[in-house]
């Protein structure tokens, strides 16, 4: 559904038709889609959107299962102007987003389909064995490719059950067990943390590790509970 605060048959037309063509090309499936404009049409209509809310549940973006998300965005631009020639939608400056997210243990299960998120999982876990410098864990384990079965959400803890398999296509088990926490709005602190696997491809005892975010990400609060894993905070969208 879509609204749209004292709405010209202009905007009505030409910008709600875009909007949506283009967040459907963000997305493979949507459920529950929301989408609230807020602005007079002498802005709109010159390519200045004041604020939008967009509510969604069960979104699908690229192989990955995002639950539920409520969005807000501000001071907005985009290229309205070729819009009404026919032009695909774009947004013109970075939009400062805050919102909300709440991924069930089932959501990021269903992801781990997704060879974005695979391969995230295990850059994370190569850069986290690269990390130890006294270790030459990694460089083992490049002849190892990992397969991600399972992640199951605890109470203050995640844990990550996968496979190393070898070029003989031999299996070792292998579970990432940690805590999450913010260790500042652009981090996530991985207290305490454990690897578990075969003793002479991982020899190192590990405590904790960081993860930069990037200064795009401001995370205001994260939290596990049993089953699911909630976080709101800012976001800035570059074109």
């Amino acid at each position: 559904m879509m609204t749209t605060k004292n709405r010209s048959k202009i905007v009505s037309k030409i910008l709600s038709p875009a909007l949506q063509f283009w967040l459907r090309s963000q997305v493979e499936s949507a459920e529950e889609l929301e989408i609230n404009i807020n602005g007079g049409d002498r802005q709109i209509l010159g390519g200045y959107i004041p604020d939008v809310f967009l509510s969604s549940s069960r979104a699908v973006y690229q192989g990955l299962h995002l639950g539920q998300i409520q969005v807000q965005g501000e001071n907005i631009r985009i290229n309205l102007g070729q819009v009404i020639k026919g032009k695909p939608l774009r947004l013109l400056e970075p939009i400062p987003v805050k919102g909300k997210m709440l991924l069930k243990e089932a959501d990021l299960n269903k992801s781990l389909t997704s060879p974005l998120f695979s391969t995230a999982l295990t850059d994370f876990f190569f850069n986290l064995l690269k990390s130890e410098a006294r270790s030459d864990c990694a460089k083992i384990l490049n002849n190892y490719r990992v397969s991600w079965q399972e992640i199951k959400i605890n109470f203050d803890k995640l844990i990550l059950k996968g496979t190393l398999i070898d070029e003989n296509t031999k299996t070792i088990p292998l579970t990432i067990c940690s805590g999450l926490k913010l260790a500042n709005p652009h981090t996530l602190w991985l207290h305490p943390l454990e690897i578990e696997t075969r003793s002479d491809l991982v020899d190192i005892n590990f405590n904790e590790f960081q993860v930069d975010l990037g200064s795009e990400v401001e995370l205001e609060n994260l939290s596990l509970l049993p089953g699911e894993l909630s976080c709101c905070g800012g976001l800035t969208v570059l074109p």
